[in-house]
């Protein structure tokens, strides 16, 4: 793509974030860049648009020799890839939101870009306004990237923030979502983790080069917490979020996994409220940075697909550079981590699965904080069935030499070593 060309846009999808695009293009005309055409499924539909905009037809956009930049925002996996694959290969630059859709096809994408020397740009199907991709790609190299936490998914945040603030259980919490629209109608790829699982399958691609299906990475959504398990987090200081992780551990393998997890009150992720996303990223010498934004609406997702659209003209592109250029970390599931499980009946925990057990409380709804090895976790499914609660500690993360100290440090106060 030639440097400050006109972009000549064909939309696929005119939903909220497609509507959102074409309303702010319409207002920056100093952007050099027009919508041609607008492919939808319903021609029926009323829309705020002229008529001769839209066609059903997708290669009236695909085949248009002037149309140099394919967006698509729907919400369709399968068709969503199809006119990835179909613009990558017919010479187009490609901007898209579908987070699901890239999960599942990494790989295929990673190649058509080099094959077909053409920029796919996706920051609005990670954090929406929060530019993470670009910067992951950008200022981090693999080697100083200590952490990556972040809350993805604007629905589950908002959810946990009523249950946390408002003390209302997860059903009124997720009733007042729908009806604010934070929320679908079938909320299940939101709040059993999915939506965040997807996205933290590309961004531990842009973060440390690490190209991993979503299926071989442990998660969990906040289905199963209970207004209980707020009033412990709160009594113990801590906020409940759902957090994508990833940490380079002392072996140089990489961690990552999404689940909610206890966060203190100093943590940044814990004033992250409602439907925005917050990021952490913690470096050699950097420090910790925290990104904060609007994770979810029309607009704010828009603005991401508008910046995408402004860096084609600059020949923007990812250059994966952690992926490409460098042998990147393998991922583990060789570490311990500690557990807050609530709970109804005990024969639902294998207790003989821990490394110990801290604390117990047997009361009308059970808990206990413990020591698992992940690999457990990896294997198991007790944890998320019979109403079984999850949640990780702070700093839950033990590596393998920590473990045995702390082991040896347990015998030893117990008297039985030295």
């Amino acid at each position: 793509m030639n440097v400050h060309q006109q972009l000549n846009i064909g939309l696929f999808g005119f939903g909220v974030v497609g509507e959102g695009l074409y309303k702010v293009l319409e207002q920056t005309p100093s952007l050099h860049a027009t919508i041609k055409r607008v492919c939808i499924k319903n021609p029926d539909k009323k829309r705020n648009a002229p008529a001769t905009l839209f066609t059903t037809d997708r290669f009236e956009l695909l085949n248009d020799p002037e149309i140099n930049v394919i967006v698509e925002v729907i919400n369709e996996s399968e068709p969503a890839f199809e006119i990835v694959s179909t613009a990558l290969k017919n010479g187009k630059a490609v901007v898209s939101a579908s987070k699901k859709m890239i999960a599942e096809h990494l790989p295929e994408i990673l190649a058509m870009q080099q094959q077909y020397g053409q920029p796919f740009l996706c920051e609005s199907a990670a954090c929406a306004s929060i530019p993470v991709i670009r910067n992951l790609e950008e200022y981090y190299d693999n080697d100083l990237l200590h952490s990556i936490r972040a809350i993805v998914n604007g629905s589950t945040n908002f959810i946990l923030t009523k249950m946390f603030e408002d003390k209302l259980d997860f059903k009124q919490a997720l009733i007042l979502a729908q009806q604010l629209g934070f929320a679908e109608a079938d909320p299940s790829l939101d709040v059993d983790g999915w939506d965040a699982l997807n996205k933290w399958t590309f961004l531990l691609t842009h973060a440390y080069g690490i190209v991993e299906k979503p299926e071989n990475i442990v998660f969990n959504g906040i289905q199963s917490i209970k207004l209980s398990d707020a009033v412990v987090a709160r009594e113990r200081n801590y906020e409940i979020k759902l957090v994508a992780q990833a940490k380079k551990l002392n072996n140089g393998k990489v961690a990552a996994f999404v689940l909610p997890q206890f966060v203190l009150h100093d943590d940044p992720l814990a004033f992250v409220k409602n439907e925005f996303n917050g990021v952490v990223i913690e470096s050699s010498f950097a420090d910790k940075q925290f990104f904060y934004g609007k994770g979810a609406g029309s607009f704010p997702t828009a603005s991401a697909v508008l910046s995408d659209i402004s860096a084609l003209r600059y020949g923007y592109r990812y250059e994966y550079k952690k992926l490409y250029y460098h042998t990147p970390p393998v991922l583990t599931d060789d570490f311990f981590v500690r557990v807050y499980l609530s709970f109804d009946d005990w024969k639902n925990i294998p207790r003989e699965k821990f490394e110990w057990i801290e604390e117990w409380h047997a009361g009308e709804r059970k808990y206990l904080s413990g020591v698992l090895n992940f690999n457990h976790l990896k294997s198991a499914s007790w944890w998320k069935e019979n109403n079984v609660s999850l949640i990780l500690t702070p700093d839950a993360i033990i590596e393998d030499i920590e473990i045995r100290k702390l082991k040896k440090k347990s015998l030893e106060l117990a008297g039985i070593l030295d």
